[in-house]
């Protein structure tokens, strides 16, 4: 048993702690891709986060639906370099090839 003011112990333990958790928090991220899909409305932003939906994150690919052809195009050709680079920073830990937009 340990006798002091306990201080000591308890800085060992969160020191050796630490690491663990901070990595446990990646390993969370790779095991639960849903995590990424729901963090798209964040991602895209409010006033286009009506229009689209992630709908699922598969071997790298995150599928979002989008509501109008108009949008489709703008995400396809001018914003989807910007979006990956937001999750990517957001999901460090996570491998994100791709976005695929889908109309629906």
């Amino acid at each position: 048993m340990h006798k002091g003011n306990g201080k000591d112990l308890t800085n060992k333990q969160l020191k050796d702690l630490l690491p663990k958790a901070l990595s446990g928090i990646g390993a969370l991220h790779r095991d639960r891709p849903d995590l990424l899909v729901d963090a798209w409305p964040q991602v895209i932003g409010e006033k286009l986060c009506s229009m689209t939906k992630a709908i699922c994150f598969e071997k790298g690919v995150l599928y979002v639906k989008v509501g109008n052809s108009t949008l489709y195009s703008l995400l396809c050709q001018h914003e989807r370099g910007r979006l990956l680079k937001s999750l990517r920073e957001k999901f460090p830990s996570v491998e994100i090839k791709n976005i695929h937009f889908r109309m629906g």
